[in-house]
């Protein structure tokens, strides 16, 4: 094979830069449009992103609405609602995507990821011989679905699996 195409980069090249100090974390919720912040979920204290660069598909973050960048920064209840929100978001991919494993993990500070200070956990759908050479040999990841067409999948399961009030 010649060419290695992943068309999804070019969002990612021309997206407008954070400004120095600013968190999307704390901004995607505020956008009022959660199709659009691909925001699945929502509880009091955190919520449930599909991770815009995805190791896998439905790969999902989980995110305290007030800024931390450490889990000791967190109230009991704001550690208490990100647990349940975790648990929330493999209960959603358990019934949309059916995967057969999970790999759970924690970003904690601002050489964690991105280098913003924040925290969030990643929830990511894992299936049985799902690592393939590309990510090792083409520095590619391929995945089977728009991120468009995973939110309306995760979104419609998350509503269908909230409990009712």
């Amino acid at each position: 094979m010649d060419h290695l195409h992943a068309y999804w980069r070019m969002e990612y090249i021309e997206a407008p830069r954070q400004k120095s100090g600013g968190n999307p974390f704390t901004s995607l919720p505020a956008l009022g449009d959660d199709a659009t912040a691909l925001i699945i979920h929502r509880s009091r204290l955190s919520y449930l992103v599909l991770n815009r660069y995805p190791y896998n598909p439905g790969h999902l973050l989980a995110v305290p609405f007030r800024a931390a960048t450490d889990l000791v920064q967190l109230d009991a209840a704001e550690r208490a609602d990100l647990m349940d929100e975790i648990i929330f978001g493999k209960e959603v991919l358990r019934a949309a995507v059916k995967p057969d494993a999970f790999n759970l993990g924690f970003n904690l500070g601002t050489a964690a990821g991105g280098s913003i200070p924040h925290l969030h956990a990643h929830i990511v759908p894992r299936w049985s011989g799902d690592t393939n050479f590309m990510p090792v040999i083409g520095q590619t990841r391929v995945l089977p679905q728009s991120l468009a067409a995973m939110y309306q999948r995760l979104h419609a399961v998350a509503v269908s699996l909230q409990p009712k009030a």
